[in-house]
C-alpha cells in the first residue's frame, strides 16, 4: 500500500548493507569473507507498520564497537618499555574473565601469512597456534579498537533518509487520496 515509503527503506538497508560491507574490505576485516556474506537487512510490513532489522555474525558488533580489555598492564614489555593500551575505554563490551577464541585467531594469522620474527627480523620457531595464543592473551589484556564500519554508514543514512523517507510517506498519502477519490466519481 505505501510503495514510495517502502522503496525508501529498502534503499535506505541496501546503502547501510553496502557501505558496511565496503568498510570491512577497505579496513582490512574481511580475511574469511563470513562477516561480510552475514550482513544483510530485513524489511517486514504488517498492516502498514514497517520493521527494518540489520542482521550480521554476532562478532561483528564487537568488531563494531570495540571491547574494553581486561587490563592493559598484563601486555607491558619491560625489556621494551613498551606499556599496554585499553583499547576500547568507552565500549559497552568488556573482557572480565573469559578470553576470545584462540584458533579463530590462529586461523587469522594463518591466511595473513603472518609470522614469529626475532629482533633482527628473522623467523623464529612457533607455530600458528603461538600466534594465536599471543594475539589472544593481547585482545584480552587491551581490547579491540572499535572500527565503526557498520555505525558510520548507519549514521549518515540515519540523517540522510528522514527527508526522503517523509517525502516518500506524503507521496503514497497523494497516491491514496487521488486512488479513492477516482473510486467515487
Amino acid at each position: 500500500m505505501l510503495k514510495n515509503l517502502q522503496a525508501e527503506l529498502q534503499s535506505f538497508g541496501k546503502y547501510v548493507v553496502q557501505q558496511s560491507r565496503s568498510n570491512l574490505t577497505k579496513q582490512k576485516h574481511n580475511v574469511s569473507k563470513s562477516l561480510y556474506n552475514s550482513i544483510h537487512y530485513d524489511l517486514t510490513e504488517k498492516n502498514n507498520n514497517y520493521d527494518l532489522s540489520f542482521i550480521m555474525d554476532e562478532y561483528g558488533t564487537f568488531l563494531d564497537k570495540g571491547v574494553k580489555g581486561a587490563n592493559p598492564s598484563l601486555v607491558d614489555n619491560n625489556k621494551t618499555g613498551k606499556k599496554g593500551i585499553q583499547k576500547a575505554p568507552n565500549s559497552p563490551y568488556s573482557y572480565k574473565t573469559k578470553r576470545p577464541p584462540m584458533q579463530p585467531l590462529a586461523d587469522w594469522a594463518k591466511k595473513r601469512n603472518i609470522r614469529l620474527r626475532d629482533k633482527e627480523g628473522k623467523f623464529k620457531k612457533g607455530n600458528y597456534r603461538t600466534i594465536g595464543f599471543i594475539l589472544q592473551r593481547s585482545i584480552f589484556a587491551q581490547g579491540m579498537k572499535p572500527t565503526m564500519f557498520f555505525t558510520k554508514p548507519f549514521l549518515v543514512a540515519f540523517d540522510r533518509y528522514p527527508k526522503l523517507l517523509t517525502k516518500a510517506f506524503a507521496q503514497d498519502i497523494i497516491d491514496i487520496l487521488k486512488e479513492n477519490n477516482n473510486g467515487k466519481n
